[in-house]
């Protein structure tokens, strides 16, 4: 069967809660498919109301003209302000029936709370309560997430999402803050080996950021070029090289001595640090790149070190008081064994390398960091028009 793309969207309620991270280990635990793409998106009036006729237009059941009216009046902006939306894209064979699945039916008639057993998103996240007085009547209506039922819908809905991406930044600024100056962003990658199969861990990781309090105004699914991942991690290189060459040099010289029964000379030592210890620091910082691009970065071709990597990551961005020190807090010593109990690498890490996600060390690193993987793009207009057309 062919692989066809379809999304959710996850209302701003939901994205104000900090549920993302929740809604999004649901979809990557009960489905199958390939998370392709994801973004924070502010809807303009225009948009709210052309993706709210689209749905009104499908059928006239009670649960579509409920979700009309829903994107009607809380999608646009309220009182001048946009509000955050997140838009998670998925590819694989049944996404529509899948993710309907994983997202739960609505209940447009009067259901017993415990008869509600939270397996769905909408089962956990989602609110239809009805007027005690008058059980016909909706009393407040939190869809929690929108997802299509049937895929010309999907490509429907897909084609006017990708009009609306086109052109725009990907971080979403739409809160004035009374003091600016103590505003900070930082940039989060959950790492590749979070992503080796469907699991909980990328919705958990950003569930434990989200006791930070901080806001997430920017999200992408990125791959690395070899070029990207050489110039983010360049400044590793040289602190690799200057703790790594030494050590490395003094064990080749016990092993030298070990082999062939006679004390070596301390000049020797230093130069075996120099050599061999500068070459096996190389070659960590070369299990870097590899582990962060899927790619080694020898011999290959300028065409090469440019291609999107062979695995995939998430990059958020979060905003707020110090966000630095918050983020940096939550996520741990880079050593997930030496790394506080509760945080994310004493939770998910397996080694100093392969320690499930990166932050951002100051606002400087920030800024360097982000202009590296091109933050302020999402290429979910073109992901989207590569399998749907225009």
């Amino acid at each position: 069967m062919s692989q066809c793309l379809s999304y959710v969207c996850v209302t701003p309620y939901t994205v104000a809660k900090s549920r993302t991270g929740g809604v999004l280990s649901r979809l990557l635990m009960r489905t199958d498919l390939e998370l392709v793409g994801a973004q924070i998106f502010a809807p303009d009036q225009k948009f709210a109301d052309e993706y709210s006729d689209s749905l009104k237009e499908r059928a006239p059941s009670n649960q579509l003209v409920l979700l009309a009216d829903y994107v009607k009046q809380y999608f646009g902006p309220s009182g001048g302000r946009p509000h955050r939306t997140l838009f998670l894209l998925f590819r694989g064979e049944d996404p529509c029936e899948q993710l309907l699945n994983a997202c739960g039916h609505l209940y447009t008639k009067h259901v017993e709370v415990d008869a509600l057993a939270g397996e769905t998103i909408r089962d956990t996240y989602s609110d239809l309560i009805f007027s005690a007085e008058n059980p016909s009547e909706v009393r407040y209506f939190e869809p929690a997430v929108l997802t299509p039922r049937k895929q010309d819908e999907a490509n429907k809905d897909l084609r006017m999402f990708a009009d609306f991406f086109e052109g725009r930044e990907n971080l979403v600024e739409n809160v004035v803050y009374p003091d600016p100056t103590k505003i900070e962003r930082t940039l989060v990658i959950i790492k590749p080996d979070n992503w080796h199969h469907n699991s909980s861990r990328p919705g958990a990781i950003i569930d434990m950021f989200s006791r930070t309090g901080l806001r997430i105004i920017g999200i992408k699914v990125h791959r690395f070029s070899l070029s990207q991942a050489l110039d983010f991690y360049g400044p590793v290189k040289d602190i690799l090289k200057d703790k790594l060459a030494p050590s490395y040099g003094k064990r080749a010289l016990e092993l030298l001595e070990r082999e062939f029964h006679f004390k070596i000379s301390s000049d020797l030592s230093g130069v075996l640090g120099a050599s061999f210890g500068a070459e096996c620091a190389r070659d960590q910082f070369h299990q870097i790149v590899e582990f962060m691009s899927g790619q080694r970065p020898n011999g290959q071709t300028e065409e090469q070190m440019e291609k999107p990597g062979e695995v995939k990551c998430m990059i958020l961005v979060y905003e707020g008081e110090n966000a630095v020190k918050k983020i940096r807090d939550v996520l741990g010593s880079t050593d997930p064994n030496q790394a506080s109990y509760g945080t994310v690498r004493r939770e998910f890490g397996s080694t100093v390398m392969i320690n499930t996600a990166h932050a951002s060390d100051s606002s400087e690193s920030y800024e360097r960091e982000q202009k590296i993987i091109k933050i302020s793009y999402n290429p979910m207009a073109s992901i989207i028009r590569e399998h749907v057309g225009k």
